[in-house]
């Protein structure tokens, strides 16, 4: 999405600063209730027991297991920009509004599923009663809430991911690893619910993401699990299932330990999940490279290595914060594979 025009807010939004409450909640209606008969009381609940041995035998439930590998895109947060400067230190985007996109790619494999990123840590407050519903409430520590705000960002939250796990029938639990492009906070936010993966974390990024004084834009207490769950720490590329098709690659310049995702797919080929190396699809055009980055010349060394990996395979790049870039995807629960 070019960074050139404001992005409209969709009807029915409320944006807010995000030291206040933000909400963003979906409702359920009670539907109203005939009274029938003891026979029909019976027949609809063998129907109901049917369906539901039929709804947990489907094919279609993503929690069986898969024959290949699976690419689905989940809905982690949106972040809107009152000033886009801060993605290229030649000035290009400096003064002009701009949104992003915060995804969780979740990959299924035949020996596991990964999610990669863990976007925008977000609250579910369960409302019970006639209404149903949750409420889906952003949740950054006031620390970083007064930084976001002072630059003129804002996070919001539609949907949350454990949501959109069970509507593929998978838990936090069924998760068997969990890795990061990197350790800003709208890459880490929901790490936590996750202590049942193995975690695979760059030794350089974990590092520099939790020294004194703690990096703008990174949120310690999001990945705080670190300390206790399984673990493996890499140092480069690491081939994650051990037959070529879900690899990790090093991509260092914005951050110290900036990793892309590289994936073989039976159909659509190879795909490789950016991470920040790009931030939108200009900047991939212009080789633009964000004022914050930790090192430049790094990141354009990236740059160059994955754009040569991009071309020697034919591969797709998915732009992750690049709201154009993602909707490209199959809608969810839709999958690439």
């Amino acid at each position: 999405m070019s960074p050139q025009a404001e992005t409209p807010e969709t009807p029915g939004s409320r944006r807010q600063s995000i030291g206040e409450t933000m909400f963003a909640s979906i409702s359920l209606n009670a539907a109203q209730r005939q009274p029938y008969s003891s026979g029909r009381r019976l027949l609809h609940a063998t129907l109901l027991a049917a369906l539901a041995t039929f709804t947990v035998a489907s094919p279609s439930n993503a929690a069986d297991a898969v024959n290949g590998v699976r690419l689905y895109a989940l809905d982690c947060g949106r972040i809107d920009f009152e000033n886009m400067g801060m993605f290229s230190d030649t000035g290009e985007y400096d003064g002009r509004r701009g949104a992003m996109t915060v995804p969780c790619l979740l990959v299924r494999h035949p020996e596991g599923a990964l999610l990669w990123d863990a976007g925008i840590a977000h609250d579910v407050a369960h409302r019970g009663g006639d209404a149903g519903g949750d409420n889906v409430r952003v949740s950054v520590p006031e620390t970083l809430a007064t930084q976001l705000n002072a630059h003129g960002i804002q996070l919001s939250a539609s949907t949350s991911l454990t949501e959109q796990l069970n509507e593929l029938g998978l838990s936090t639990a069924d998760i068997r690893y969990l890795a990061f492009s990197h350790l800003h906070f709208d890459h880490t936010g929901n790490a936590n619910r996750f202590q049942h993966a193995t975690w695979i974390i760059n030794r350089d990024e974990l590092a520099w993401a939790t020294k004194t004084p703690t990096p703008f834009g990174v949120d310690p207490r999001s990945f705080s699990a670190h300390e206790s769950v399984d673990k493996r720490m890499i140092d480069g590329a690491r081939d994650v299932f051990g037959d070529g098709t879900v690899r990790i690659l090093d991509a260092p310049g914005h951050t110290p330990g900036m990793q892309v995702l590289r994936l073989e797919l039976a159909d659509a080929g190879v795909v490789i999940l950016s991470g920040d190396l790009y931030h939108l699809r200009p900047s991939r055009e212009h080789r633009r490279v964000p004022n914050g980055n930790h090192d430049r010349a790094a990141t354009l060394a990236s740059m160059d290595r994955v754009e040569t990996i991009v071309d020697n395979t034919n591969a797709r790049l998915v732009i992750q914060h690049d709201p154009d870039s993602v909707d490209a995807l199959p809608e969810f629960p839709g999958y690439l594979h």
